[in-house]
C-alpha cells in the first residue's frame, strides 16, 4: 500500500536543545489556524506525547523501531496519519543516538531513513557564534540523513539575520525560524523526564505563548511545503487480520487504570485491543471506590505511584478490590508502576513506605538511580497469558526502583547480561519491562483470549 503522508521530523543535537518545546509551539500553531496535525514521538517516552495530546485534543502515537521493527512503525505511522493535514515527529535525544556507540540505528536519524522523512534539525545556539555552523556541518556529513533545514534555539531577533546569513553562505541550508528565550513557557521535571501535561495547571497558557511566538518566529508555511514534498509511504496493514477478532456480544469489558499515577501507556495498544472488538473501562485507583463491574480483565500501565503513595495507600477499597480480583483469577496485565502497586508495600523518594494493594509478594523501593535502564529482550520460561513458553518479546525498562520480588517467569537478555523477572500466573503478567503490542497483536489477542476463557469459567461456575 502506498499512502501520501506530508510529514517532518524534529531532530536535535542532543536532549535539552529545544525539541519539545519547539514541535509543542509547532503543532499548537498548526492547530490555531483550524489544521489538523497528528504527532509521533520517536522511541519509548511515554511523558513527550502526553503533551502533544493536550495540545492538540487528539493522541499522540510513538514510533520505536527497537520495540516494534520497520514495517511495524510504518504501519503505525500510516495509520495514524489518515485523515491529518500534516505528521510532525519529535525525535528523541540526539538525532544520531541509538541503542549503542557502534552506529545510529534505533535512533531517531535511523526512523527518518525507514520513514523517508524530512528533518528539520533543532541547534541551542546559546553561547556560540561561527561554531554554531561547524555543529550543523558536523551533523549533516556524519552520517546518511533526511536533513532539510534547522531551526535555531535560544535566538534573539536581532542575532537571528546574522546566523541565517552565515548558515546559508557556509551550509546552503534553509533555516525555518527561531525560538527566542521564554522562561514563562519552561515546564518542570523530575527524575523520569519532564512532569506529565495533566501535573502543570497553567500548560495552555504556555502553549498558548508558545504558538504565538512561532506564528512570528518560525516559517511555518515552509515546513508545510517541506512536508509535502514527504515522498509516499509504503506499507502492509498488519492488523487486517485482527479486526473484530474478539468481537462478541456482549463485548469484553477490559479495565484500565488511568490517572495520574497510572499514566504510561501506549495509546496504540489501547487502540488495538479496541480494534479486536474489546471494551476499555478507564478508572481511577486514586479516586474510585471499587473497580468498574463486570470486567473480563485488567491492565495497570505504570506512571508515578511512588509520587501517589500516600493517596493509594489510603484508598483501602481500591485496594482490596484489586487485592480480591486478582486472587479470583481475573486476567491482569501490569507494567512496572502497575506491578509496584499490586505488591504489599511501597517506600517512596522520602523513605516513607505506604501499603499497596498486597496482591503479589514483593516490596519496591525508590532508588538513587536508573535500575536496568534500556531496551532488553524477553525470553518467557512458561506459558503466559500473551504468549507460549520460549517466545520473546522485544521491551524496555525505564525507572528509578526495584522490588524485593521481581518474578521468574520471563528471562531477561541485554548483551551479555541476563536475568530473571515478571511475575507470571496463567492470568496475570507482571513485571518492570514494558511491551508495545503494535508489533505483537497475536499477545494482544492471546490476552483477550485469556480474558474470555476466564468469563466463560466465570459463567459456567454461576450456574452450576
Amino acid at each position: 500500500m502506498r499512502q501520501n503522508i506530508p510529514r517532518f521530523m524534529l531532530v536535535g543535537t542532543g536532549s535539552g536543545c529545544g525539541k519539545t518545546t519547539i514541535t509543542c509551539a509547532i503543532l499548537k500553531a498548526l492547530s490555531n489556524r483550524g489544521l489538523a496535525p497528528a504527532s509521533f514521538k520517536c522511541g519509548p517516552d511515554y511523558i513527550d506525547p502526553m503533551f502533544h495530546s493536550k495540545i492538540l485534543k487528539t493522541k499522540s502515537k510513538n514510533l520505536d523501531l527497537y520495540l516494534c521493527g520497520e514495517e511495524t512503525v510504518r504501519f503505525l505511522l500510516a495509520r495514524s496519519a489518515a485523515g491529518h493535514t500534516v505528521s510532525v515527529l519529535e525525535g528523541v535525544m540526539g538525532m544520531y543516538d541509538g541503542q549503542g556507540f557502534e552506529d545510529d540505528t534505533f535512533s531517531s536519524n535511523h526512523l527518518a531513513r525507514v520513514t523517508q522523512t524530512p528533518q528539520i534539525l533543532v541547534v541551542n545556539v546559546k553561547g556560540m557564534s561561527v561554531s554554531v555552523a561547524a555543529l550543523i556541518k558536523g551533523f549533516m556529513e556524519y552520517r546518511p540523513n533526511e536533513i532539510r533545514g534547522v531551526i535555531l534555539n535560544h535566538c534573539s531577533k536581532g542575532m537571528y539575520p546574522v546566523y541565517q546569513k552565515m548558515i546559508q553562505r557556509e551550509l546552503g541550508i534553509p533555516t525555518y525560524g527561531y525560538m527566542p528565550p521564554l522562561p514563562e513557557a519552561a515546564i518542570g521535571s523530575r527524575h523520569l523526564g519532564l512532569i506529565t501535561a495533566d501535573e502543570v495547571e497553567d500548560l495552555m497558557e504556555k502553549m498558548n505563548l508558545l504558538a504565538a511566538t512561532a506564528e512570528e518566529t518560525l516559517d511555518l508555511h515552509g515546513l508545510l511545503e517541506l512536508a509535502r514534498t514527504a515522498l509516499p509511504l509504503v506499507y502492509e496493514d498488519l492488523w487486517k487480520d485482527y479486526t473484530g477478532c474478539m468481537a462478541m456480544n456482549p463485548p469484553l469489558r477490559i479495565g484500565f487504570a488511568c490517572d495520574q499515577a497510572f499514566c504510561f501507556f501506549y495509546e496504540d495498544n489501547l487502540e488495538l485491543w479496541r480494534e479486536m472488538g474489546a471494551e476499555l473501562i478507564p478508572f481511577s485507583p486514586l479516586t474510585d471506590r471499587e473497580l468498574p463491574e463486570e470486567l473480563d480483565g485488567l491492565l495497570l500501565y505504570g506512571g508515578y505511584p511512588e509520587e501517589h503513595a500516600q493517596a493509594l495507600a489510603e484508598n483501602e477499597r481500591m485496594r482490596a478490590s484489586i487485592r480480591r480480583a486478582v486472587r479470583d483469577g481475573l486476567p491482569v496485565l501490569a507494567e512496572c508502576g502497575g506491578m509496584m502497586y499490586l505488591q504489599e508495600t511501597l517506600t517512596d523518594g522520602k523513605g516513607e513506605t505506604w501499603p499497596m494493594a498486597g496482591a503479589l509478594a514483593g516490596d519496591s523501593h525508590m532508588t538513587a538511580g536508573l535500575t536496568r535502564f534500556g531496551y532488553a529482550i524477553l525470553e518467557a520460561n512458561q506459558e503466559t497469558p500473551i504468549c507460549e513458553k520460549g517466545d520473546t518479546l522485544r521491551v524496555h525498562e525505564f525507572h528509578y526502583s526495584d522490588s524485593t520480588s521481581n518474578g521468574d517467569g520471563f528471562t531477561a537478555h541485554k548483551g551479555t547480561r541476563s536475568w530473571p523477572c515478571v511475575h507470571v500466573t496463567k492470568t496475570l503478567m507482571a513485571g518492570y519491562p514494558h511491551l508495545h503490542f503494535g508489533a505483537y497483536p497475536q499477545c494482544a489477542k492471546k490476552f483477550l483470549q485469556t480474558c474470555h476463557t476466564d468469563a466463560i469459567t466465570k459463567w459456567r461456575s454461576r450456574w452450576k
